[in-house]
């Protein structure tokens, strides 16, 4: 297998063929509970639109600098949500507390499947539980376009605590999905330096590419896009 898996090997799959009840039957209690409690403490979900984008992107970008990722310029989201959205195959769904956005999902779908591709939120009202009705409202959209499988669209390469990602998969495994692995993407070397070249000396290079950016307080990315992982 490849050292660099561009894709998530590991999935969630929820199964949208059933009904409402069904799908909050399925959740952990504590997950069902919050939905129903961010509801009750004033949490809405509206569906986004065009005008939204500028709105996403900022959530997104304060969602990078506090987690520690890097992510793209925003021109580069504005064409590639747009796009997706423009031709009817990507929603935004924002939370609001009294008409304040606190939390986002970008959810694409194409045919009977859709991918909980993009999240964000903000270091305010998440005692709301604001993201737990965000997915609830992604899937029952989902529902709507005829989708039969919601994938969450990434979990951890190895199961463990110590992953970076083991708070994310205890999250999305809380919905009651099913854990899903895939064969991952596997290097087809033509030259034995290039792919040395590949494997041992550009990882290296884009660590300290993400280290100087970090000290600089910049999360965002201009001009050397494989820095980014999203």
């Amino acid at each position: 297998a490849s050292r660099e898996q561009i894709q998530f090997r590991n999935t969630i799959l929820l199964d949208l063929t059933r009904g409402p009840d069904e799908l909050l039957a399925a959740m952990k209690s504590k997950w069902r509970y919050n939905v129903r409690l961010a509801a009750r403490r004033g949490v809405s979900v509206r569906r986004g639109v065009l005008a939204d984008l500028p709105l996403l992107y900022q959530m997104y970008a304060e969602t990078a600098a506090r987690d520690g990722f890097v992510i793209r310029p925003e021109v580069y989201y504005r064409d590639a949500w747009g796009t997706f959205i423009e031709a009817g195959l990507a929603q935004p769904l924002i939370a609001e507390v009294e008409g304040e956005p606190v939390a986002m999902v970008i959810v694409f779908h194409f045919a009977e499947r859709a991918w909980y591709m993009y999240g964000a939120s903000r270091a305010v009202h998440r005692e709301k539980m604001p993201n737990h009705l965000l997915q609830w409202e992604a899937m029952r959209w989902a529902q709507e376009q005829g989708c039969t499988i919601y994938d969450m669209w990434g979990a951890p390469d190895v199961l463990d605590e110590s992953d970076p990602l083991w708070g994310v998969y205890r999250f999305k495994q809380g919905f009651g999905g099913e854990f899903v692995r895939h064969i991952g993407a596997w290097d087809f070397p033509v030259s034995r330096f290039g792919y040395w070249l590949y494997t041992m000396v550009m990882p290296r290079a884009l660590a300290m590419m993400r280290r100087r950016y970090w000290r600089r307080g910049t999360l965002t990315l201009g001009d050397w896009l494989p820095v980014a992982r999203f």
